[in-house]
C-alpha cells in the first residue's frame, strides 16, 4: 500500500500498525471462521488464506523484480513481485493496466526506470505502441509512470472519477494517515473516466471494468478475454483488493465485503477462470513465472485457474474480510 499521493511507500508505519492492531490470539469464534474457510475453499488457496486471513502484509519497495515475461498470447507481465503490471496486445497497438511508480530517485519511485521500460525492452515491446492506460486505482504505486506515456507516448490515462479525485485532493498526512509522504508522483492529465460497466476497447481488445469500491471510492476490477496457445479464456483483475485491512475503516470494509459478491457475480456470468492480480502476494506470482519458462507442451498454463477455483479465489477474499470484521466487533 502507499499513500495517496506519494510514491514512497511507508513500510515500517504500515507493519508497526498492523502488529498494534492485530489481536495477539483470535476468539474461539474467529478461529473457527477461518478454519471453515480453509476447509470450504481446499489446499489450492491455502497459503491465500494464510495472508489475508493470518499474515497480510503491504507491497514493499524492495520486492523482488520478476522477469518481464509473455504470460500468455496476448498478455505481458512486468514489474516486481508485490506490484504487477500487464501489457495487452491489441490489433490497434498496446493496452497497459496500471504504471508502477515514478517521479522521484526513492525505491518506489523510480520503478518507471529501473523496471516498466526495461521490461518493454527485454520483452521486445515497443512502449510507444501503448495507446490506453487504465489505472486501477488512485494510489501513486499504480499511476505513478502514466504522465511519462502520456506526456512521451501520447497514451490515453483513464481512472474512475472518484479515484481522479482521490489523486488530485488526497487526505491530509497520506493515506495511512500521520506518517511521512515522500515527493509528489507527477499526476497524469485526466483524458477520461473508467465508468462501471461501460467496455473500453482497442482494436480487438475489450476490458469490461466492475467498480469494486473500498480500498478507494473508485477501485475498479477488470474482465477480459486472453489467449493461451491459441485457446480462448476470461481473464480477471480484482484492482482493489487491501493488502492490510488496518488502513481500511469499518465503513470501508463493509463496502468492500460488498463489492466482492459483486464481483463474484460478474465474473461468475463472465466464466472468468484466469487469475490476476496487481499485488500479487496472496498467489506469488514467481512460482507461476518459472512454471511458465519450463512448461512443456502438455502443461497448462499457471495463470488459468478455472472458474470453479477463481470463485474460490473471491471466496478467501470475502472470507477474511468478514473475519477482520469480526475481530473488530469482537
Amino acid at each position: 500500500m502507499v499513500f495517496w499521493r506519494a510514491g514512497l511507500i511507508c513500510v515500517m508505519a504500515v507493519i508497526g500498525l498492523a502488529a498494534a492492531q492485530q489481536p495477539a490470539s483470535d476468539s474461539p469464534a474467529v478461529t473457527a471462521m477461518i478454519a471453515q474457510l480453509r476447509e470450504s475453499v481446499g489446499p489450492r488457496w491455502e497459503p491465500t488464506v494464510r495472508f489475508w486471513c493470518e499474515a497480510p502484509r503491504a507491497n514493499r519497495p524492495d520486492d523482488p523484480v520478476i522477469p518481464p515475461t509473455k504470460i500468455f498470447d496476448n498478455v505481458y507481465a512486468i514489474g516486481n513481485s508485490g506490484t504487477t503490471v500487464y501489457v495487452v496486445q491489441t490489433s490497434a497497438g498496446l493496452l497497459m493496466i496500471d504504471a508502477l511508480g515514478a517521479g522521484t530517485a526513492d525505491a518506489t519511485a523510480a520503478q518507471l526506470e529501473t523496471q516498466l521500460l526495461p521490461g518493454f525492452t527485454k520483452l521486445g515491446l515497443n512502449p510507444a505502441d501503448v495507446k490506453i492506460v487504465l489505472v486501477t486505482h488512485g494510489h501513486a504505486d499504480h499511476y505513478g509512470g502514466s504522465r511519462y506515456f502520456q506526456e512521451r507516448f501520447g497514451a490515453k490515462v483513464y481512472v474512475s472519477a472518484a479515484d481522479w479525485a482521490v489523486m488530485l485532493t488526497p487526505p491530509a498526512g497520506g493515506r495511512g494517515g500521520g506518517g511521512q509522504t515522500a515527493a509528489p508522483t507527477p499526476l497524469p492529465t485526466r483524458d477520461g473516466d473508467i465508468v462501471d460497466g461501460t467496455p473500453i476497447a482497442l482494436g480487438d481488445g475489450t476490458v469490461t471494468p466492475v467498480a469494486v469500491p473500498g480500498h478507494t471510492p473508485g477501485s475498479m476490477g477488470f474482465i477480459f478475454p486472453v489467449r493461451d496457445r491459441g485457446a480462448a479464456h476470461v481473464a480477471a483483475l480484482f484492482g482493489g483488493a487491501w493488502l492490510t485491512p488496518q488502513i481500511l475503516s469499518d465503513a470501508a470494509l463493509e463496502t468492500f465485503l460488498q463489492s466482492v459478491g459483486r464481483f463474484k457475480a460478474e465474473t461468475a456470468r463472465a466464466r472468468v477462470d484466469v487469475l490476476l492480480q496487481n499485488h500479487m502476494l496472496m498467489d506469488p506470482i514467481q512460482p507461476k513465472l518459472d512454471a511458465l519458462a519450463r512448461r512443456g507442451t502438455a502443461e497448462a498454463n499457471p495463470f488459468i485457474v478455472g472458474a470453479t477455483e477463481y470463485q474460490k479465489f473471491l471466496d478467501v477474499m470475502e472470507g477474511c474480510t468478514r473475519v477482520n470484521l469480526a475481530r473488530r466487533k469482537g
